[in-house]
């Protein structure tokens, strides 16, 4: 993706026009849409000035995506009560079938088990509270599966 993709998502994202963003950055509507379309660059200091006015870091914007920008948001308005709320292996099951069904087609004690032994060495050897064992192995699981599907 290129930079000026990126420039026009973050500030349609932002609901804000041309106009809007030039008179901000004292530039012209001109110069805005040159960055859009990637004629030309903004400069090191107009590239953070964008940055701040769409709320992204520099890093981000240049990343920019509006799928995982607006899943982010998303979750930051989520609260822990909402959470606790949905049935995530429910949620997840019309993108991933095999949630709906595997409990009914396994013992999922053995693994359960096993994942109750990795958790508490989590806990005693790291100190972690139950919640960040259990958020720290679920990301080494997520790492685990990154890897082996990179290695295909």
């Amino acid at each position: 993706m290129r930079l000026g993709g990126n420039l026009y998502r973050a500030r349609k994202s932002r609901g804000l026009s041309q106009e809007a963003v030039a008179e901000k950055l004292g530039v012209s509507r001109q110069t805005i849409s040159k960055w859009e379309t990637d004629e030309t660059l903004p400069d090191i200091r107009q590239s953070k000035r964008l940055a701040v006015l769409y709320g992204l870091s520099l890093d981000e914007l240049i990343e920019f995506d509006i799928d995982v920008k607006e899943i982010q948001d998303v979750i930051d308005r989520t609260s822990e009560e909402t959470s606790e709320k949905i049935d995530w292996a429910k949620a997840w099951s019309k993108k991933y079938p095999i949630l709906a069904q595997y409990r009914q087609e396994m013992d999922t004690a053995p693994y359960a088990a096993e994942l109750e032994r990795l958790l508490e060495a989590l806990r005693r050897k790291q100190g972690y509270d139950e919640l960040n064992a259990f958020l720290v192995l679920k990301d080494i699981l997520a790492c685990v599966w990154k890897s082996r599907k990179e290695s295909r």
